[in-house]
Protein backbone atom coordinates (compact mmCIF):
# COMPACT_ATOMS: atom_id res chain seq x y z
CA UNK A 1 0.00 0.00 0.00
CA UNK A 2 2.67 2.44 0.85
CA UNK A 3 4.94 1.63 -2.60
CA UNK A 4 1.32 2.07 -4.00
CA UNK A 5 0.37 5.63 -2.46
CA UNK A 6 4.44 6.98 -3.53
CA UNK A 7 3.94 5.91 -7.32
CA UNK A 8 0.41 7.55 -7.34
CA UNK A 9 1.52 11.04 -5.42
CA UNK A 10 4.91 11.24 -7.07
CA UNK A 11 2.97 11.34 -11.18
CA UNK A 12 3.94 14.39 -12.81
CA UNK A 13 1.27 16.98 -13.28
CA UNK A 14 1.50 18.76 -16.77
CA UNK A 15 -1.14 21.33 -15.63
CA UNK A 16 -0.72 24.76 -16.17
CA UNK A 17 -1.99 27.56 -14.37
CA UNK A 18 -3.19 31.35 -14.48
CA UNK A 19 -0.98 31.66 -17.40
CA UNK A 20 -0.90 35.36 -18.60
CA UNK A 21 -0.74 34.18 -22.36
CA UNK A 22 -1.08 30.71 -24.17
CA UNK A 23 2.39 30.99 -26.60
CA UNK A 24 4.29 27.72 -26.32
CA UNK A 25 8.20 27.41 -25.41
CA UNK A 26 10.26 29.55 -22.41
CA UNK A 27 11.15 32.92 -21.84
CA UNK A 28 10.53 35.14 -24.64
CA UNK A 29 9.78 38.30 -26.46
CA UNK A 30 6.33 39.49 -27.91
CA UNK A 31 6.90 41.16 -31.26
CA UNK A 32 7.02 44.41 -30.07
CA UNK A 33 10.05 43.20 -28.08
CA UNK A 34 8.68 44.68 -24.50
CA UNK A 35 6.29 41.37 -23.55
CA UNK A 36 8.75 38.41 -22.15
CA UNK A 37 7.28 35.19 -21.26
CA UNK A 38 8.51 32.94 -18.52
CA UNK A 39 7.48 29.52 -17.42
CA UNK A 40 8.55 28.50 -13.30
CA UNK A 41 7.43 25.06 -12.35
CA UNK A 42 6.12 24.60 -8.66
CA UNK A 43 4.20 22.47 -6.40
CA UNK A 44 0.80 23.60 -5.86
CA UNK A 45 0.81 25.20 -1.98
CA UNK A 46 2.03 27.00 -0.99
CA UNK A 47 4.45 27.50 -4.43
CA UNK A 48 1.81 28.28 -6.74
CA UNK A 49 -0.54 30.11 -4.93
CA UNK A 50 2.01 32.23 -3.81
CA UNK A 51 3.03 32.64 -8.09
CA UNK A 52 -0.17 32.97 -9.21
CA UNK A 53 -0.26 36.43 -6.54
CA UNK A 54 2.68 37.64 -8.00
CA UNK A 55 1.30 37.00 -11.92
CA UNK A 56 -0.43 40.44 -12.20
CA UNK A 57 2.28 42.41 -10.44
CA UNK A 58 4.83 40.82 -13.23
CA UNK A 59 2.14 41.48 -15.89
CA UNK A 60 2.62 45.20 -14.83
CA UNK A 61 6.09 44.83 -15.38
CA UNK A 62 5.72 43.52 -19.45
CA UNK A 63 6.49 39.87 -18.04
CA UNK A 64 4.14 37.08 -18.70
CA UNK A 65 4.14 33.93 -15.96
CA UNK A 66 3.10 30.44 -16.81
CA UNK A 67 3.03 28.24 -13.80
CA UNK A 68 3.59 24.61 -14.64
CA UNK A 69 2.32 22.33 -11.57
CA UNK A 70 3.94 19.58 -10.31
CA UNK A 71 2.56 16.39 -7.73
CA UNK A 72 5.81 15.88 -6.42
CA UNK A 73 9.71 16.56 -6.38
CA UNK A 74 10.94 14.27 -8.66
CA UNK A 75 11.33 15.98 -11.66
CA UNK A 76 11.35 19.75 -11.29
CA UNK A 77 14.52 19.72 -11.54
CA UNK A 78 14.99 17.84 -14.41
CA UNK A 79 12.65 19.87 -16.27
CA UNK A 80 14.47 22.92 -15.46
CA UNK A 81 17.85 21.43 -16.87
CA UNK A 82 15.68 20.04 -19.87
CA UNK A 83 14.90 23.49 -20.80
CA UNK A 84 10.88 22.78 -20.38
CA UNK A 85 10.95 25.85 -17.55
CA UNK A 86 12.94 28.65 -16.96
CA UNK A 87 13.17 28.58 -12.87
CA UNK A 88 11.45 26.30 -10.25
CA UNK A 89 10.02 26.62 -7.14
CA UNK A 90 9.78 24.01 -5.04
CA UNK A 91 12.92 23.47 -3.15
CA UNK A 92 15.05 24.85 -0.15
CA UNK A 93 19.21 24.77 -0.46
CA UNK A 94 20.08 21.17 0.83
CA UNK A 95 17.86 19.80 -1.56
CA UNK A 96 18.73 21.31 -4.20
CA UNK A 97 22.58 20.70 -3.37
CA UNK A 98 22.01 16.80 -2.63
CA UNK A 99 20.40 17.07 -6.46
CA UNK A 100 23.46 18.96 -7.67
CA UNK A 101 25.81 16.46 -6.11
CA UNK A 102 23.74 13.14 -7.38
CA UNK A 103 22.17 14.08 -10.45
CA UNK A 104 25.64 16.76 -11.67
CA UNK A 105 23.23 19.73 -12.24
CA UNK A 106 24.13 22.63 -13.07
CA UNK A 107 21.32 24.60 -11.09
CA UNK A 108 21.89 27.82 -8.93
CA UNK A 109 19.94 29.57 -6.58
CA UNK A 110 18.32 33.21 -7.33
CA UNK A 111 16.88 33.96 -4.18
CA UNK A 112 15.25 32.92 -1.39
CA UNK A 113 11.28 33.34 -0.87
CA UNK A 114 9.70 31.81 2.17
CA UNK A 115 10.22 29.01 5.40
CA UNK A 116 8.03 25.81 5.78
CA UNK A 117 8.35 25.05 9.35
CA UNK A 118 8.32 21.24 9.53
CA UNK A 119 5.60 19.38 12.00
CA UNK A 120 5.47 16.85 14.25
CA UNK A 121 1.96 15.41 14.42
CA UNK A 122 -0.34 12.32 15.87
CA UNK A 123 -4.25 10.94 16.07
CA UNK A 124 -2.58 9.04 18.70
CA UNK A 125 -1.30 11.36 21.56
CA UNK A 126 -1.88 15.09 22.69
CA UNK A 127 1.06 16.27 23.46
CA UNK A 128 4.39 14.64 23.24
CA UNK A 129 5.18 13.96 26.90
CA UNK A 130 2.35 11.21 26.48
CA UNK A 131 4.92 9.10 23.67
CA UNK A 132 5.03 5.78 24.69
CA UNK A 133 8.09 3.33 24.61
CA UNK A 134 9.02 2.34 21.14
CA UNK A 135 6.28 4.62 18.93
CA UNK A 136 6.80 4.39 15.16
CA UNK A 137 7.67 7.90 13.76
CA UNK A 138 7.13 8.11 10.14
CA UNK A 139 9.06 10.57 8.30
CA UNK A 140 9.93 11.50 4.57
CA UNK A 141 12.32 9.68 2.48
CA UNK A 142 13.71 12.99 1.03
CA UNK A 143 17.39 12.78 2.64
CA UNK A 144 18.06 16.52 2.95
CA UNK A 145 15.10 16.38 5.87
CA UNK A 146 16.30 14.38 8.21
CA UNK A 147 18.67 16.64 9.80
CA UNK A 148 15.87 19.24 10.54
CA UNK A 149 13.84 16.58 11.66
CA UNK A 150 16.37 15.24 13.76
CA UNK A 151 16.76 18.27 14.89
CA UNK A 152 13.53 19.15 16.19
CA UNK A 153 13.17 16.05 17.67
CA UNK A 154 15.88 16.50 19.64
CA UNK A 155 15.31 20.22 20.82
CA UNK A 156 11.64 18.84 22.14
CA UNK A 157 13.61 16.31 24.06
CA UNK A 158 12.90 12.98 22.48
CA UNK A 159 16.57 12.52 21.40
CA UNK A 160 20.29 13.67 21.72
CA UNK A 161 22.33 13.71 19.02
CA UNK A 162 26.18 13.00 18.90
CA UNK A 163 28.50 15.91 20.21
CA UNK A 164 29.88 17.96 16.97
CA UNK A 165 27.29 16.38 14.72
CA UNK A 166 26.02 19.37 11.94
CA UNK A 167 22.11 19.29 12.75
CA UNK A 168 21.54 20.28 9.42
CA UNK A 169 23.34 17.12 7.82
CA UNK A 170 22.97 14.37 10.66
CA UNK A 171 21.34 11.16 9.68
CA UNK A 172 19.60 8.83 11.91
CA UNK A 173 22.45 6.95 12.95
CA UNK A 174 23.93 10.28 14.51
CA UNK A 175 21.15 9.23 17.22
CA UNK A 176 23.29 8.63 20.42
CA UNK A 177 20.23 8.73 22.95
CA UNK A 178 16.74 7.33 22.58
CA UNK A 179 15.26 6.99 25.49
CA UNK A 180 11.78 5.86 24.50
CA UNK A 181 13.19 4.09 21.69
CA UNK A 182 11.21 5.47 18.59
CA UNK A 183 11.63 3.82 15.41
CA UNK A 184 12.08 5.80 12.32
CA UNK A 185 10.28 4.58 8.98
CA UNK A 186 11.98 7.28 6.78
CA UNK A 187 9.94 5.17 3.28
CA UNK A 188 7.47 7.60 2.78
CA UNK A 189 7.40 10.17 0.04
CA UNK A 190 6.93 13.44 1.62
CA UNK A 191 3.64 14.15 -0.18
CA UNK A 192 1.78 11.42 0.63
CA UNK A 193 2.53 11.50 4.66
CA UNK A 194 -0.56 14.29 5.38
CA UNK A 195 -2.75 10.98 4.07
CA UNK A 196 -0.97 8.59 6.09
CA UNK A 197 -1.45 10.91 8.98
CA UNK A 198 -4.93 11.26 8.30
CA UNK A 199 -5.20 7.86 7.98
CA UNK A 200 -4.06 7.36 11.63
CA UNK A 201 -1.14 5.29 10.69
CA UNK A 202 2.04 5.49 12.84
CA UNK A 203 2.16 7.30 16.32
CA UNK A 204 4.04 10.44 15.45
CA UNK A 205 4.13 11.70 11.66
CA UNK A 206 6.69 14.43 10.55
CA UNK A 207 4.91 16.73 7.55
CA UNK A 208 6.37 19.68 5.36
CA UNK A 209 4.00 22.84 6.03
CA UNK A 210 3.44 23.12 2.14
CA UNK A 211 1.98 19.39 2.25
CA UNK A 212 -0.08 20.00 5.24
CA UNK A 213 -1.84 22.72 4.01
CA UNK A 214 -2.66 21.12 0.83
CA UNK A 215 -4.82 18.45 3.23
CA UNK A 216 -6.36 21.31 5.48
CA UNK A 217 -4.08 20.58 8.42
CA UNK A 218 -3.08 23.28 10.13
CA UNK A 219 0.66 23.11 10.95
CA UNK A 220 0.19 25.94 14.02
CA UNK A 221 -2.95 24.12 15.42
CA UNK A 222 -2.54 20.79 14.92
CA UNK A 223 1.23 19.47 15.10
CA UNK A 224 2.64 18.70 18.37
CA UNK A 225 5.55 20.98 17.65
CA UNK A 226 6.57 22.56 14.66
CA UNK A 227 10.30 24.31 13.75
CA UNK A 228 10.88 27.56 13.80
CA UNK A 229 10.13 29.73 11.00
CA UNK A 230 12.94 32.64 11.57
CA UNK A 231 14.69 33.49 8.36
CA UNK A 232 17.80 31.92 10.01
CA UNK A 233 16.49 28.57 8.92
CA UNK A 234 18.40 27.42 6.22
CA UNK A 235 15.51 25.56 4.84
CA UNK A 236 14.60 28.52 2.64
CA UNK A 237 12.77 27.97 -0.34
CA UNK A 238 14.19 29.27 -3.25
CA UNK A 239 13.90 30.05 -7.28
CA UNK A 240 16.37 28.03 -8.56
CA UNK A 241 17.42 28.63 -12.23
CA UNK A 242 19.84 26.99 -14.24
CA UNK A 243 23.70 28.78 -13.95
CA UNK A 244 23.82 31.84 -16.14
CA UNK A 245 20.29 32.96 -15.65
CA UNK A 246 20.40 34.37 -12.19
CA UNK A 247 21.48 37.52 -14.41
CA UNK A 248 18.52 37.37 -16.65
CA UNK A 249 16.38 41.06 -15.95
CA UNK A 250 13.24 38.67 -15.87
CA UNK A 251 14.36 36.12 -13.24
CA UNK A 252 15.82 38.96 -11.20
CA UNK A 253 12.48 40.58 -11.38
CA UNK A 254 10.19 37.89 -11.00
CA UNK A 255 12.77 37.67 -7.29
CA UNK A 256 12.20 40.76 -6.57
CA UNK A 257 8.38 40.62 -6.71
CA UNK A 258 8.19 37.44 -4.79
CA UNK A 259 10.13 38.79 -2.08
CA UNK A 260 8.54 42.18 -2.05
CA UNK A 261 6.41 43.56 0.70
CA UNK A 262 3.02 43.02 -0.78
CA UNK A 263 3.87 38.87 -1.62
CA UNK A 264 5.53 38.64 1.74
CA UNK A 265 2.32 40.01 3.20
CA UNK A 266 0.08 37.97 1.20
CA UNK A 267 2.51 35.06 2.72
CA UNK A 268 1.81 36.04 6.83
CA UNK A 269 -1.71 36.57 6.19
CA UNK A 270 -3.25 33.89 4.10
CA UNK A 271 -0.51 30.64 6.01
CA UNK A 272 -1.29 32.11 9.97
CA UNK A 273 2.54 31.29 10.55
CA UNK A 274 2.55 27.95 8.21
CA UNK A 275 4.75 29.57 6.42
CA UNK A 276 6.95 32.69 6.81
CA UNK A 277 7.98 35.25 4.59
CA UNK A 278 12.41 34.30 3.98
CA UNK A 279 12.97 38.07 5.16
CA UNK A 280 11.16 37.95 8.40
Amino acid sequence: MKKLLTLIFTAFLTVTLAACGGDEGNTSESSDGESKKIVVGATAVPHAEILEQAAPILKEKGIELEITEFSGYELINQALVEGDLDANFFQHIPYLELEKEEKGYDIVNAGGIHIEPIGIYSKKYDKLEDVEDGATVLISSNKPDHGRILALFEKEGLIKLADGVEKGSATLDDIVENPKNLKFDFEYAPEILPQVYNQGEGDLVVINSNYALEFDINPIEDSLAIEEGSQDNPYVNIIAVNAGDEDKEEIKTLVEVLQSKEIQDFILENYDGAVVPASE
